[in-house]
């Protein structure tokens, strides 16, 4: 495999890319407006993954750079899957000035327990004193 380079720049992300898996291909965004996609990168710290110019990999990381941290949004493009991506994109994840020092450092996974269990995380000590509001069909409603 070529070198894999990661990158927080958000001008080198394919835009496109993403927005073509979150609304068509994910299980947790289907058709998701653009506009969303494109509002979420801005506000969010994204950690894209390179194989030469090609993005095949990407996170998005909702922090306050201080306390609390959820990672979101965690792809590796089908093709690309099986070559350890994942893991080298969780390791950037970590290392990243972002996360190293939040308190709290959340996900939800419905299928890769196994790979965030190898960085630390854990299912909820407490889930009882966890709330949310939970749209999922959202986007079909707009």
């Amino acid at each position: 495999m070529k070198s894999l380079q990661f990158s927080d720049q958000l001008e080198q992300l394919d835009i496109d890319k993403i927005y073509q898996f979150l609304s068509n291909d994910s299980s947790w965004a289907q058709d998701i407006p653009r506009s969303v996609v494109e509002t979420s990168l801005r506000n969010s710290v994204c950690i894209g993954g390179y194989l030469d110019d090609e993005q095949v990999a990407f996170c998005r990381i909702i922090t306050d750079h201080a306390t609390f941290a959820n990672l979101v949004d965690v792809i590796v493009w089908p093709q690309y899957r099986g070559l350890g991506i994942a893991r080298q994109l969780m390791q950037a994840v970590m290392a990243h000035d972002s996360v190293r020092h939040v308190r709290r450092f959340t996900l939800a996974t419905a299928d890769a327990h196994g790979l965030y269990e190898k960085f630390g995380f854990q299912p909820l000590d407490q889930p009882q004193s966890f709330m949310q509001i939970y749209r999922p069909d959202i986007y079909q409603a707009q």
